[in-house]
């Protein structure tokens, strides 16, 4: 398991991070999120490398991912 921390733009309440938290659940091979719109980002675990994948569910949810 690898865990990632992804940098998330554009949570501004708490359903936008259940909103990226539901996106990422349907990856395949995520174990674990936690979004904090706080801080901008999301913590992931995963089974394997699926970064791209990762990045596409977020973005296809309506968020901007950082370097």
């Amino acid at each position: 398991m690898e865990r990632r921390t992804i940098a998330v733009t554009g949570m501004s309440c708490n359903g936008c991070e259940r909103n990226v938290e539901n996106a990422l659940k349907t990856v395949e091979g995520v174990t674990r999120v936690e979004a904090d719109r706080e801080g901008d980002a999301v913590e992931v675990v995963v089974d394997e490398d699926t970064v791209d994948d990762l990045t596409v569910a977020i973005r296809d949810a309506g968020y901007d991912v950082t370097a």
